[in-house]
């Protein structure tokens, strides 16, 4: 089997986890040939930042941590036991931003990162680095920025006058808690972007294709806007299947909410399932809202979505896995209207 996952970060990296591991313990989990399942995960690159001279990828290095065992459980992005000793410098000496926390060990990443791409690596290329580190090709994962073109996302929020003003996604999202109200989501770069190499023949080859519970606005819904991906997903022979970020109208952690209300979006599962109408073909949805109103003869399985631990993430996704084995390839797409797409 070939799996595709369009990953976010904390979110999409703990499912990606869990279904490495239901995968491994899947008698059914190999090819004809006895090769294991390989796994591609296609990573969002659209909160991407500069800081402190250092190219900064949060959802790839979430993805990366949390597979090569070294993320933080607690908080799901950054290091384990981490120390910031060099923050802590760079305040004594008036640089920041200090809202944006950058343990020593994860400032490796970055530096290592800024440094080959400054010898005129792709970031492919540097994440294709970075991955043989955190040892993901011994568990049958590639992983791919969605686009080797820097793109960063910015929030239109208002300004003091009275009138609006944009600011870089990482400081709406982390330094403002998401509280300042958006107007509209603009991403920098979106319209010259292409895929990475690789990434629409992972979706195109792909037996199965995995929407893993991520923002779909902000993480999801970025990996869609750059061009030719969404076609991919139309067009692909594989049974494209989601799980949802919300229960119950609320983000399991993270601020959907706040990013789905800016496109008139209903923040429910039901609408998050209309942004992907067009190539969706099965929907995995907690049982508190298993009643809603899903588009048109859309599959649809309820089950308890919470992620508690690495057992439930691997729970989860043999139920994804479960779902997807009994569809037929554009069952979803071919059954309903497309619904708006997403930024």
């Amino acid at each position: 089997m070939q799996i595709t996952a369009l990953s976010g970060g904390v979110g999409g990296a703990r499912f990606v986890r869990g279904l490495v591991q239901a995968l491994a313990a899947s008698p059914g989990a190999s090819r004809g040939d006895g090769e294991p399942t390989q796994l591609t995960v296609v990573g969002n690159t659209g909160d991407d930042i500069t800081l402190f001279g250092l190219r900064v990828c949060p959802d790839l290095d979430s993805v990366l941590y949390t597979l090569g065992g070294g993320v933080d459980e607690d908080q799901g992005w950054g290091r384990a036991g981490d120390t910031h000793a060099l923050l802590a410098e760079l305040a004594k000496l008036g640089v920041g931003p200090e809202w944006f926390g950058l343990g020593d060990r994860d400032l490796a990443t970055h530096v290592a990162r800024s440094l080959w791409l400054g010898q005129g690596l792709s970031l492919s290329q540097v994440t294709e680095r970075l991955a043989r580190r955190w040892g993901l090709p011994e568990l049958g994962v590639r992983l791919l920025p969605v686009t080797d073109t820097p793109i960063e996302t910015h929030v239109v929020v208002p300004d003091e006058e009275g009138g609006e003003r944009a600011i870089h996604f990482q400081e709406w999202w982390v330094r403002h808690g998401a509280r300042l109200p958006a107007s509209a989501f603009t991403v920098a770069g979106l319209a010259q972007a292409t895929p990475a190499p690789g990434v629409l023949e992972a979706i195109r080859s792909a037996d199965l294709v995995v929407l893993p519970p991520s923002n779909p606005v902000v993480s999801i819904g970025i990996i869609l806007g750059v061009p030719g991906v969404r076609d991919a997903l139309r067009g692909t022979r594989a049974p494209v299947v989601g799980v949802s970020p919300l229960i119950g109208g609320r983000p399991v952690r993270g601020h959907a909410d706040a990013c789905l209300a800016p496109l008139g979006v209903e923040v429910s599962a039901a609408g998050v399932a209309g942004l992907y109408a067009d190539f969706l073909d099965g929907w995995l949805v907690d049982h508190a809202d298993a009643g809603a109103p899903y588009p048109s003869r859309l599959p649809v399985q309820a089950t308890d979505l919470l992620m508690r631990d690495v057992p439930g993430a691997t729970r989860l996704a043999g139920e994804l896995l479960d779902l997807a084995g009994g569809l037929s390839p554009g069952r979803g797409r071919r059954a309903v209207d497309a619904g708006p797409a997403a930024p």
